[in-house]
């Protein structure tokens, strides 16, 4: 029922709102049925066993994905999760579920229209009912579907930080709050969620071990029909032991201030799981208008998740300079941190076979060093899997230097690296720039750009008579480069370290060299001195390297 909740506010928030697959009727019906057992299989594992075989954030993504198909294709989404014992019991104020905004501009409307807004973190844990008559702790609801739970007073009241008498105000009061798991010094950024909503339930619905109840608590975040006053709320409820609602409970005026303590919640040691945080109105209506869906008092701004499920919609081959063939996935673009990914590099064939990626099929992707998306696992394959032939492996590095029909991918990945800041560094000139310069002056080989003449590259169209100038004085640095530049440009392949140690200053020097003496260099063993020397006698790179020198490249 956690589960099912979060998957609707999830869909009212937006986040469903996906381009409808183009299916046929039938295929919708296969690939329905499968996504749907698929999470039927996780919902027995959660519920009779209180086991999560994926994250929480994959399981509300999967289901939501799920919902969404049933809906494109005319069917009433059915939310099935497996029922748990009880769930009659009726809340005494109904449990409203929170507005997720999709981002910032939606957060000002909403704040713009709303007065007197408080902020807190959104502990990740699942919700409860607490309430107290006559002073004593009379029940405890789990969130259901809102209206109603199960009763959860016996495991509540095993947990320690949960007062079981109360004085005052509180001594008759109904507290929604979040049942969390311990994690001193937990910081989000860093360690992520760590599943903790569905370690949370498991513990809740286990009867065998309330000593793991010990390592819970109850965050109160909402006091129906309590004072007026904010203020008074976060004093009577520390003095009744609930002492880090108050402790995680600022006031806050403007969007700046919700957004510093936005990222100050992010990357600051808390003693909880998060998954966002809570922006909230101290003006609420009286509790028996609060109805599931109708909270409109309280919005949730999430943190972007470090992971999304993306469906793959093809599987394309790329080759790469040294005629490396790679395998990238077209996926239905999602948004990671500040990034919109749309393409990922599996890597090579043999990785693309072993993680048995077909397009339909749903993956898990994640940003990995230097913000570079990456596939984490396949979630769930797809009924219908039609899988690319993958192309010939007939490129090596001694490959398409000449422009040919076949020859396009590896000959202009041979150009994008040419102008890389590792080779000559011609700033500014990328693939669409070298595309355009050989599509109006037809390259014959990847050193053909020296010689494009001023008014030739004035002249060029798409270009302006003075990008077309820049670009020549460009090329006249280029071919003055360094002879260290140049091997680096034309591809040979030696290693950085002994690059850096070789003395020779010039391509005569190198052919002289054998495999003995190329041995010598730091990082070259008996085969890469083969292939050093299989590379600059080639007859192919003899007639490129015999031209630099004709047009004054450095060394040659």
């Amino acid at each position: 029922m956690f589960r099912w909740i979060a998957t609707v506010m999830m869909f009212w928030s937006g986040y469903g709102m996906a381009i409808c697959p183009v299916w046929s009727h039938a295929k919708a019906e296969q690939e329905i049925a499968g996504l749907s057992a698929q999470i039927n299989r996780w919902n027995d594992a959660y519920w009779q066993e209180g086991k999560s075989e994926v994250s929480d954030e994959v399981y509300d993504q999967l289901n939501t994905r799920l919902t969404q198909w049933q809906r494109c294709f005319g069917d009433e989404p059915v939310f099935s999760p497996v029922p748990v014992a009880g769930g009659a019991v009726k809340h005494p104020v109904a449990h409203t579920g929170v507005h997720k905004v999709e981002g910032k501009d939606e957060l000002r409307q909403w704040m713009h229209s709303h007065r007197d807004l408080w902020v807190q973190p959104k502990v990740d844990g699942v919700a409860v009912t607490l309430v107290y008559r006559k002073g004593a702790l009379v029940q405890a609801i789990s969130r259901g579907d809102g209206v109603k739970g199960e009763d959860w007073t016996a495991r509540v009241r095993g947990i320690p930080s949960v007062p079981l008498t109360l004085q005052g105000p509180l001594s008759e009061s109904v507290l929604q709050g979040e049942i969390f798991l311990h994690h001193e010094g937990h910081i989000q950024q860093q360690m992520g969620g760590m599943n903790t909503r569905a370690k949370v339930a498991g513990l809740m619905m286990r009867q065998d071990n309330k000593t793991a109840l010990e390592n819970l608590g109850v965050f109160i975040w909402a006091w129906p029909d309590g004072p007026q006053s904010m203020s008074q709320r976060l004093t009577e409820l520390s003095k009744a032991g609930f002492a880090q609602t108050a402790r995680y409970t600022r006031a806050v005026n403007t969007f700046e201030d919700v957004e510093k303590g936005r990222a100050e919640w992010l990357t600051a040691p808390l003693p909880f799981a998060t998954d966002g945080i809570i922006i909230r109105s101290a003006i609420e209506p009286a509790g028996v208008r609060w109805l599931p869906g109708n909270g409109d008092w309280v919005v949730a701004w999430k943190y972007s998740p470090v992971s999304q499920v993306a469906e793959v919609n093809d599987i394309q081959f790329a080759v790469g300079r040294t005629g490396k063939i790679s395998v990238v996935a077209l996926l239905e673009p999602v948004q990671l941190d500040d990034k919109r990914v749309q393409r990922v590099n599996l890597g090579s064939i043999g990785r693309w076979q072993t993680l048995d990626i077909a397009p339909g099929d749903q993956v898990l992707v994640s940003l990995a060093g230097q913000g570079i998306p990456r596939v984490d696992k396949v979630l769930w394959r797809g009924i219908d899997r039609n899988k690319p032939i993958p192309p010939a492996s007939h490129f090596s590095p001694l490959t398409c230097f000449y422009a040919s029909p076949e020859c396009m991918e590896q000959f202009f990945a041979r150009l994008v690296w040419m102008s890389s800041k590792q080779a000559l560094n011609i700033e500014g000139l990328g693939e669409a720039g070298w595309r355009q310069l050989h599509q109006s002056h037809r390259f014959e080989h990847i050193f053909s750009w020296l010689d494009l003449t001023k008014e030739q590259l004035q002249k060029t169209p798409g270009l302006s008579s003075a990008h077309g100038l820049q670009l020549w004085h460009r090329f006249e640095l280029a071919r003055h480069q360094p002879f260290i530049r140049w091997i680096n440009a034309l591809g040979v392949p030696l290693p950085l370290a002994a690059m850096k140690a070789n003395s020779e200053l010039s391509w005569q020097q190198l052919r002289d060299k054998d495999a003995g003496s190329w041995g010598q260099l730091p990082g070259i063993g008996a085969e890469k001195a083969r292939k050093l020397v299989e590379f600059v006698h080639d007859p192919v790179i003899a007639v490129l390297t015999a031209w630099l020198g004709q047009h004054g490249a450095q060394g040659f």
